[in-house]
């Protein structure tokens, strides 16, 4: 019996792993955020093991049940529509229930959104914050306040459609010359990166449609003298 928790790309379907294939074909079971769209990755690599559902609506309904299949001797994986089962995606309590059962657990390396989206943002990342999605509406407000004071840089998640809400309600808090990176599409035909100040990268954005899931790196309140021109990054593959 075992768990493991396969990451799927982000982007371009190139970017998943050997072993990443060899594991999905193994398995008794796949668990799929969305059926849909983990079918068209396995029909890709040829995989033809079984998908169940397996996401944020029903996770605690289901747990029960998946835990007596690996009790029962099972080997399971879980799979996200896109990156790393448990980073902002359902994963995290199957994982803790099997490991109090005494499960075998374990996470394959591979393809997670923030990595690629810290790494090229020219923001110092040998020490930094991961805070994920923010709050839609509750709460939201105060933990941009608490991050304000954040000196290490900070890793967010939003959505295309609150992006812009996002940068103007950062440029309130911690004013409109705070270094920033945005980074969308990541690893796509159309990856954009747009580096420069929080006004400079919403002003970029305010003049175009943003589509894509996006990834905010927010230079922390120490990092004064870590600054760069504006600079907008398309990469094609």
């Amino acid at each position: 019996m075992k768990l493991y928790l396969v990451p799927t790309p982000v982007g371009n379907l190139g970017d998943m792993t050997f072993r990443a294939v060899e594991v999905l074909k193994s398995v008794d079971l796949i668990l799929a955020e969305d059926t849909r769209t983990s079918r068209v990755l396995m029909q890709h690599y040829s995989i033809d093991t079984p998908l169940q559902s397996y996401h944020i609506f029903n996770e605690h309904q289901q747990l029960g049940r998946y835990i007596d299949m690996l009790r029962g001797g099972k080997t399971l994986a879980i799979v996200t529509d896109a990156g790393t089962p448990g980073i902002s995606d359902p994963g995290f309590l199957l994982v803790r229930e099997a490991v109090r059962q005494g499960i075998d657990v374990e996470c394959l390396p591979g393809a997670t959104a923030f990595v690629p989206a810290l790494v090229d943002s020219g923001l110092p990342c040998d020490k930094f914050v991961f805070e994920g999605f923010l709050p839609h509406k509750k709460g939201r407000q105060t933990r941009i306040q608490n991050l304000a004071g954040e000196t290490r840089t900070m890793v967010i998640y939003e959505s295309p459609y609150r992006l812009l809400k996002l940068l103007e309600q950062l440029i309130a808090v911690v004013g409109p010359e705070r270094q920033v990176s945005v980074s969308r599409e990541i690893s796509k035909v159309h990856a954009e990166t747009a580096r420069g100040t929080l006004q400079e990268v919403r002003d970029h954005f305010a003049s175009k449609e943003v589509k894509g899931e996006i990834v905010v790196i927010l230079a922390g309140s120490a990092q004064d003298d870590t600054s760069f021109e504006a600079t907008e990054d398309i990469e094609k593959d």
